[in-house]
């Protein structure tokens, strides 16, 4: 082969090595308020520059601004500031837990919060999420699913609500419309899609809600749903989590350096967004948008929500062995519980003695959560779900053969 016919195969780098001063400036931000807000019955075609952009709300001294600033009641504000604070809460205690060895494995969304609250506010009973492992705040944001039975899933224990089946974090709540989280990366893409085209045959108005890592873009599953989406008008929101970081791989590997991973959406025929997903407004604003959208049966979204991964991917990882030490506090777009507590305390809604006293609340409330679901068991103990479970809940009428075992087994 000849040296002009050799391949030259490019293979993109980290802007950021471990002791390294990352360069941020491949985030192209736009500045607050700079973006238009279309009509919900926008032509994807239409939505090109604000896939290139980015949809922001709260300014540099975080006040609201521009034509994407919603119209929200305080108390909604209020509401949202405390589940994120609550899952940063409940996050720290359960990596802690995982240290004490109490729960096996455990995945955070610190610095990731305002993406999974200011989204779960968009959605109504009968919608449908389905989530990565990194979107339990979903369900904190949530006042009926108790922090005791999530918990519970996480130890594994004798009250585990999924008795035993399914790896810590990866909860599933029907009740909540919470589809059961899948440790194949991008599989939850096209149920969704599939989820919501039935949603469209029976013509009722609920929606599905999916969600994907930036790494997981580089999965087949991701352009199939983009595909079904778009062909069949789909009402659905296609939520990609661009958090820097697919556990030590960076986002570039994935392509989102040589364009953003909402444009791949306007390629598709989806109307696309490119948000803050550090700025609790824009999440509202962005979610709405997109879930009145789906509702009207207009179509389908994607939005690609640019945070930062502040945590390990898992306790299984060190991210000191690939990027700064210090790399979330210079993320150009800040901390989402700052901000919306700054937010707040402007609007003479908040103040600092109330965020010192919600905050010890929130401690108090999960550690009396912790508490009571060590009451039933944790990893330690062997505290475990019957093994009985292997053979119930699989048929309606158990076959002989299972009967079988399940008495050789002797439970």
């Amino acid at each position: 082969m000849s040296e002009h016919q050799a391949l030259r195969l490019h293979v993109p780098e980290p802007t950021g090595r471990p002791g390294c001063e990352t360069d941020f400036s491949y985030l192209r931000l736009s500045p607050a308020g700079a973006l238009r807000r279309p009509p919900i019955d926008a032509r994807p075609a239409d939505t090109s520059d604000l896939a290139d952009g980015l949809v922001r709300v709260l300014d540099e001294n975080d006040k609201a601004v521009g034509p994407w600033a919603p119209d929200i009641e305080p108390a909604r504000l209020r509401k949202g500031l405390r589940a994120m604070m609550k899952t940063r809460v409940f996050d720290a205690r359960m990596l802690i837990a995982q240290r004490q060895k109490k729960l096996s494995f455990y995945m955070q969304s610190l610095g990731e919060e305002a993406i999974g609250t200011a989204h779960s506010f968009s959605l109504e009973a009968g919608d449908m999420c389905f989530p990565t492992y990194r979107q339990q705040s979903l369900l904190l944001a949530r006042d009926d699913v108790p922090m005791v039975e999530l918990i519970c899933q996480l130890m594994s224990n004798e009250a585990d609500p999924l008795k035993g089946r399914q790896l810590p974090v990866m909860y599933s709540y029907k009740r909540a419309g919470f589809f059961t989280v899948s440790g194949n990366l991008a599989t939850q893409f096209i149920q969704a899609v599939g989820w919501a085209m039935a949603s469209a045959i029976k013509g009722d108005t609920k929606i599905a809600s999916a969600w994907i890592g930036d790494g997981a873009t580089a999965e087949a599953d991701f352009h199939t749903a983009l595909t079904f989406a778009h062909v069949y008008r789909a009402p659905c929101i296609l939520n990609v989590v661009n958090n820097q970081w697919a556990i030590s791989t960076f986002q570039a590997i994935a392509g989102g350096e040589a364009t953003t991973f909402a444009q791949r959406g306007v390629g598709c025929g989806i109307a696309s967004l490119r948000v803050d997903g550090n700025d609790f407004l824009a999440v509202h604003a962005a979610s709405n948008w997109a879930a009145e959208r789906a509702r009207r049966n207009v179509g389908p979204t994607l939005i690609e929500w640019v945070t930062y991964r502040a945590g390990p991917h898992s306790t299984s990882d060190d991210p000191s062995k690939y990027r700064p030490a210090d790399d979330w506090q210079r993320f150009p777009l800040g901390d989402p519980i700052h901000r919306l507590k700054r937010h707040l305390i402007g609007l003479g809604e908040w103040s600092e003695a109330q965020h010192v006293q919600v905050q010890q609340e929130l401690e108090a409330e999960v550690a009396a959560a912790q508490k009571e679901a060590e009451s039933h068991g944790t990893l330690l103990d062997g505290r475990i779900p019957s093994a009985a479970g292997m053979f119930e809940d699989v048929y309606e009428t158990m076959p002989e053969h299972l009967r079988r075992q399940r008495q050789a087994l002797g439970v």
